[in-house]
This record gives structure tokens, C-alpha cells and sequence, in this order.
């Protein structure tokens, strides 16, 4: 696994909840461009192209759990 900072591991946990850009800014008190920013350094580091493929990175190793 990349290195990701703990802010990255938050606004994964997030995305991977179905959260979208405007609510994780505002539950974690940042604005959205800087959730876009962290997204951007998020994908580049996992190597990952989209938001699904996040979601699903982020069920397979733990930083998030399906909706039941």
C-alpha cells in the first residue's frame, strides 16, 4: 500500500461510504477543492483512475465497508 497521510485514509473511508465532495468538506471542516486535491494525490498514489475504482480499493483493504 501507498503511502497515504491520515487525511487521505479519512477522505477514502468517506468516498467509500458514498459520501460525496461537498459532505466530506464539511465533516471534515476543509473546503471541496481541497477534497479534489486530496483525490487527486489519492489516485496518483494508488495508481487508480476514477472514484470506483477507489470505492473498491477501499473495501478491499479495510478502509471502508459495503452499505448493507
Amino acid at each position: 500500500m501507498a503511502t497515504l497521510t491520515k487525511r487521505e485514509r479519512e477522505v477514502i473511508t468517506l468516498v467509500g461510504e458514498g459520501i460525496k465532495n461537498k459532505q466530506i468538506a464539511n465533516r471534515l471542516f476543509i473546503s471541496e477543492i481541497t477534497v479534489r486535491h486530496h483525490l487527486t494525490s489519492i489516485f496518483s498514489k494508488l495508481n487508480l483512475s476514477d472514484r470506483f475504482d477507489l470505492i473498491i480499493y477501499a473495501y478491499r483493504h479495510g478502509l471502508a465497508n459495503p452499505p448493507r
